[in-house]
């Protein structure tokens, strides 16, 4: 496994768990208002690397307070390793959530035959006509990402759909696609973008609270819960920020 980042203590990334996020190194897409480009665009910033025994060293240590781990990117599935990595961090009592951006669903359908997923999380870019420009590629073969859908839906495993919102790249027109799309799915999110200073291009902003809630009643005609991330919205209007 090539591990670039371990963040020890989290609340947010792997619902109703107190983890911990490994950072894997490595990325087939390359969107362009990506935060984490620092894991897989090589240059000054590149972390160094963890070995596999600081990681499971921390992990022993952390038994007890630490109940889940939670493996992000980079992306996780182009990692030949993984479902071995995987294996032996529940040797250790751990529960998994897995991020994804879903263009290896193979790997995916592996994982949740196996069960060694308790929570997969997989990012939807955008609508489909826009796919492939917001995931910055010159073409993508979106039956991968729709056979990812469907396997997610097929609710062998608790999942989430989320969306990274751009305001340049997203439109309240691209949500009402994207709802048709999921239609019927069991969650999903909306999280701002945030200039971390790691993006790989410049000039992208993020919508205001109250412009990102303006896009929930049209999600809400086709899947069941949905939620901007971070932020508490009433039914009222009001937007507030989480104190999570």
């Amino acid at each position: 496994m090539k591990i670039l980042g371990l963040q020890k203590t989290t609340l947010l990334d792997f619902p109703g768990q107190v983890a911990c996020t490994i950072f894997t190194g490595g990325c087939n897409f390359r969107c362009p208002f990506c935060h984490n480009s620092e894991l897989f665009v090589p240059g000054e910033e590149t972390p160094e690397e963890y070995t596999e025994e600081e990681i499971f060293s921390f992990l022993r240590k952390r038994k007890g307070v630490l109940t889940g781990v939670a493996i992000t990117g980079g992306e996780p599935t182009l990692q030949p390793d993984l479902m071995d990595f995987i294996r032996k961090v529940r040797d250790l009592g751990y529960l998994i959530k897995l991020d994804t951006n879903g263009y290896k669903p193979e790997v995916t359908e592996e994982i949740i035959k196996e069960k060694l997923a308790d929570y997969i999380a997989m990012d939807i870019k955008s609508c489909r006509e826009n796919y492939a420009k917001v995931a910055g590629t010159d073409s993508i073969d979106l039956s991968r990402i729709e056979r990812s859908v469907n396997l997610l839906m097929e609710r062998r495993v608790p999942y989430e759909f989320r969306t990274t919102v751009v305001k340049e790249l997203h439109s309240k027109d691209d949500f009402a696609k994207i709802a048709e799309w999921l239609d019927g799915a069991d969650a999903y999110f909306l999280q701002s973008f945030t200039d971390t200073g790691h993006v790989l291009k410049s000039g992208f902003s993020a919508y205001t609270q109250a412009e990102m809630a303006e896009f929930l009643p049209v999600l809400r005609k086709h899947i069941r819960s949905v939620h901007l991330r971070g932020i508490d919205y009433d039914e009222d209007k009001t937007v507030t920020e989480s104190e999570a």
